[in-house]
């Protein structure tokens, strides 16, 4: 039941304007640590708890106004320069700005936040009145006051550069469970914001696609009155093709609608970064670039998780201590960037960091002693894949396991969920010098490229992203090798697997083509009696129907209906000898 009846709409106001300005608060937090006298930044966040103090108010959700009041006096206290940060004052406003990030997922439940916890209250009393802390989490040394480790002379760049002060854990770095899910887990939203003028591109092409509309009927009444001039025949080829091109350009203008710049996801890593920085007791410099750059909201929304393992494992991995830098020769501030770019009609992501890189030859040693792989696999292994050895599940560096890591969970989540999106993911690295991990996305979802193939008269569809070459085969191209059907491609022994053996269906055609496919670490030959082309389609989930291998459906442009696969799936229900039991019936023709 909701707390917050015939309130609906403000309250998803008031947490979408809300949650965009708690993470802005954030990150000016982590910049104030470095420039604790800059009055523009005090004013800031100043003025952020206020305008979520007054929305919050407009709910009736007083323990948020409470909370947020007396944050905001502390934040009047310090730009009237009557009180002076230092690490005691910035780690209760951590503290208290985790508790508000909290209070939020109870709104968006439609639940009253429960009060602040009694000893957050009882230390920004305690800062408002000049004393210390009256209680914090026990066990953790404090850290140096901002003001002790770095004196900036200037106010900051415009650049996003965050600077991560080194020095052991605090009560900030220690964040409870819950906090660290909101970064990680944050529930997706149902609203988005658009800008007025893209509307108004979309407004303006409807209404020219209706004016199309009624040239065309005009020419279907001619038609059906017998005109089969060259005049009119002429007007209708005009008129399909304005029509085709208008649509393009509707199809292009409602996409732009779900564009949203990746800096809102950005935005969330600077806080997550300095805290663990912290906790590990290392000084990282995380620099972001490519915040402006588009990409589908519903895939901004689904790149968190596997963002958040990215950051997490080039501060705790990737990144050395600073004793362990200045003995390789290496400033003691370590860089991790993070960025975005557009690059034809991909994106890509890229989290890059200068810290000890990896070793190709103690990843091998590491699988094979995990029994990942087997010696055969690792000896004709070269270092690239090596390198993506990182990826398998159960694979970890950390002979101990600790609250960040050493599970060896993490990257494989990483791939599969990167693999979800059509997107390919890749590594470089080297010892002492590095690692720069890729992302390359499609623009969006909502319309997938992909290649059309036939097999028993029945067009199915994979994932253009997947798919590296088209070969013909020959009738005695396929060997057996092992007992396994192969085919040699350029001097690579590849494996051919059969489309209708994949699907569970008998055929006594020989396959006619070869795709190449490339699916993480599996490359493979998927045999087909023949493939139709390069489309984009739209695809459908396919209503109260689950079938093994098939992600959805979408139509040909003669009507036909075309499965779209799903490969993963397809090649994992292979393996587990399940293909069969849930082998697909052919469609008739």
């Amino acid at each position: 039941m909701s707390d917050f009846n015939g309130m609906e709409e403000l309250l998803q106001d008031f947490l979408t304007e809300s949650g965009e300005l708690l993470s802005d608060v954030d990150n000016k937090l982590v910049e104030l640590e470095k420039y604790p006298e800059d009055k523009g930044l005090l004013n800031d966040i100043f003025r952020g708890f206020h305008t979520i103090k007054g929305g919050a108010g407009f709910l009736n959700a007083t323990p948020l106004v409470t909370l947020c009041h007396r944050t905001e006096n502390l934040f009047d206290k310090l730009r009237n320069g009557e009180l002076q940060l230092n690490s005691h004052v910035m780690d209760v406003i951590l503290d208290a700005t985790g508790v508000v990030r909290d209070m939020f997922g109870d709104l968006a439940q439609s639940r009253m936040p429960a009060p602040a916890p009694q000893h957050i209250l009882d230390n920004l009393d305690a800062m408002l009145a000049g004393q210390d802390m009256v209680r914090t989490v026990p066990g953790l040394p404090a850290v140096p006051d901002p003001a002790s480790v770095s004196q900036p002379v200037s106010p900051p760049p415009a650049a996003s550069t965050v600077a991560v002060q080194a020095g052991p854990a605090t009560t900030a770095a220690a964040q409870p469970p819950e906090r660290e899910r909101n970064i990680s887990g944050n529930q997706q939203e149902t609203t988005l914001r658009v800008d007025a003028q893209r509307l108004d591109q979309v407004l303006n092409l409807s209404g020219e696609i209706g004016l199309t509309k009624n040239r065309l009927t005009t020419i279907r009444t001619e038609i059906m009155q017998g005109n089969l001039g060259a005049d009119v025949l002429h007007s209708l080829d005009e008129a399909v093709s304005q029509l085709d091109l208008l649509v393009g350009d509707l199809q292009n203008a409602v996409m732009k609608t779900r564009m949203q710049p990746i800096g809102r996801l950005f935005q969330k890593y600077p806080r997550l970064a300095r805290d663990l920085a912290r906790q590990l007791g290392k000084d990282v410099d995380l620099v972001l670039s490519g915040e402006e750059t588009e990409l589908d909201k519903t895939m901004i929304e689904d790149l968190n998780d596997p963002l958040v393992h990215l950051v997490r494992n080039a501060v705790d991995h990737g990144i050395e201590t600073p004793d362990e830098r200045l003995a390789a020769g290496k400033p003691v501030q370590s860089a991790v960037k993070l960025s975005a770019q557009q690059v034809g009609d991909h994106i890509v992501i890229e989290v890059a960091d200068d810290g000890r890189g990896m070793n190709a030859g103690m990843l091998r040693k590491k699988a094979l002693e995990k029994g990942l792989i087997d010696l055969e696999q690792a000896n004709s292994m070269d270092d690239k894949q090596a390198l993506h050895l990182i990826f398998l599940p159960g694979f970890t560096t950390k002979s101990e396991i600790s609250s960040v890591s050493g599970r060896g969970v993490g990257m494989d989540v990483v791939r599969t969920n990167i693999q979800k999106l059509n997107g390919r993911i890749d590594i470089s690295s080297a010892p002492n010098e590095g690692t720069r991990i890729s992302i390359s996305l499609p623009l969006t979802l909502a319309i997938l490229p992909v290649l059309v193939a036939r097999v028993c008269d029945q067009s199915f569809a994979m994932p253009l992203a997947m798919v590296r070459e088209i070969i013909p085969i020959a009738a005695d191209a396929i060997q057996e090798v092992s007992g396994r059907p192969t085919i040699v491609v350029r001097d690579e022994v590849l494996p051919v697997r059969r489309l209708t053996e994949l699907l569970g269906w008998k055929s006594d055609r020989e396959p006619g083509f070869g795709i190449l496919m490339q699916l993480a670490e599996k490359t493979f030959i998927l045999a087909v009696d023949t493939f139709v082309g390069r489309e984009d389609v739209v695809i459908k989930s396919l209503q109260n129907v689950s079938l093994k291998g098939v992600a959805g459906a979408t139509l040909s442009g003669d009507g036909a209906v075309v499965l779209v696969l799903d490969m993963d799936s397809l090649l994992n229900a292979d393996k587990a000898h399940a293909a069969v039991h849930g082998a697909l019936t052919p469609l008739p023709a």
